[in-house]
């Protein structure tokens, strides 16, 4: 057993991790793939299939069995495991909050292995199921301040210029970017994976925290669905409450905004196949046959242009919200002023939005 002093709660813990502590996840890869807190780094005791092996013998033969096999594995990897630690540590003055799933025996066992190769080690308590209801509850019952809503049709460049305005020192908040999909048929067209549900919220939980009940940000306005996740219905909620900034650009402009956003010129030609025919049932087999010639001609801006006048306007004409500030801007402009100027009208005015 660990002596007391070397466990640490949650709220403890995650105030030394904002005084930059470094934080283990000693699960497996795909537990860690699963959902983790921020900023941890993996180093597996077990692997995906050691892990799978250890609760297998448990269920047959008892948890002597599983206990004595885990240390099999483990044991011959303790030096290289230490020193992974200590290169990520850096500092070896740097604490070290070690975790696992519920604070058990292998986030318990690495602490007493790195205090005893004189590091700063710490066990979290609760592990990462601790850390998980922290984020179910901060969606239930926390708190945040207001968010400012980007919206307009296909292609304006909200998340262009959300970008550019975090660039610029704009407080912003991401959810493509979080959720690593563009929220459409073909969003998830030349990025990796999306994240976890689990993480997806983890991530949400890191920077609404930072956007305290008397601050601002700027996002982006969503359907609750961004690709597989979803979003925490108080914050979904939030983003419709607040007035929105409708933005508007020439046809022309979206269609540049879309090649460049998802370098057409540079994907495989066949991913946008699928997306494609998935349209079938909304716009019917001819359209979306012609939608395919110009696929397979290449001619990227006309596809872009028929989607957009055939697909996502009709789609999205209709979501224009009524209490809005009509902006029209030029997405490719080192400067928004017209709309840093509506952000400042819509602060003026009561909070409509903040949780």
């Amino acid at each position: 057993m660990l002596h007391p002093g070397l466990i640490i709660d949650l709220a403890t813990a995650l105030d030394w991790r904002d005084q930059n502590s470094l934080f283990i996840d000693v699960r497996s890869p795909a537990e860690y793939a699963d959902g983790h807190i921020p900023g941890a780094c993996n180093v597996p005791l077990l692997n995906d299939s050691e892990r799978a092996a250890v609760g297998t013998l448990y269920k047959q033969q008892g948890s002597s069995a599983a206990r004595q096999f885990a240390l099999e594995q483990v044991a011959p990897q303790l030096p290289r495991l230490i020193d992974q630690i200590v290169r990520l540590q850096g500092d070896r003055r740097r604490p070290l909050v070690l975790y696992c799933w519920r604070g058990g025996q292998r986030s318990q066992a690495m602490t007493a292995f790195m205090q005893l190769a004189g590091l700063p080690a710490f066990q979290l308590q609760g592990g990462h199921k601790a850390f998980r209801r922290h984020v179910v509850d901060f969606f239930a019952n926390g708190t945040w301040g207001r968010l400012l809503v980007l919206r307009g049709l296909t292609g304006v460049g909200k998340t262009r210029i959300l970008r550019q305005l975090d660039q610029q020192g704009v407080s912003v908040l991401d959810l493509e970017g979080l959720a690593n999909h563009r929220g459409s048929a073909f969003g998830a067209i030349g990025l990796h994976p999306q994240p976890s549900q689990k993480q997806f919220e983890a991530l949400l939980w890191e920077r609404l925290r930072h956007i305290g009940p008397d601050q601002w940000a700027l996002t982006e306005g969503e359907s609750r669905h961004i690709g597989r996740l979803v979003l925490p219905l108080r914050l979904y909620d939030a983003l419709q409450q607040e007035t929105t900034l409708w933005l508007e650009t020439a046809l022309d402009k979206r269609v540049q905004v879309i090649a460049e956003d998802y370098a057409v010129g540079d994907q495989p030609a066949a991913d946008f196949i699928p997306p494609i025919r998935a349209l079938r049932q909304r716009l019917g087999q001819a359209r979306v046959d012609a939608l395919l010639q110009l696929q397979q001609q290449r001619d990227w801006p006309a596809l872009i242009a028929a989607l957009m006048t055939d697909y996502y306007d009709p789609l999205y004409g209709h979501t224009k919200p009524e209490r809005r500030i009509d902006l029209w801007i030029d997405p490719f402009a080192n400067q928004q002023r017209e709309l840093l100027a509506a952000i400042d009208r819509i602060l003026s005015q009561p909070d409509n939005g903040a949780i």
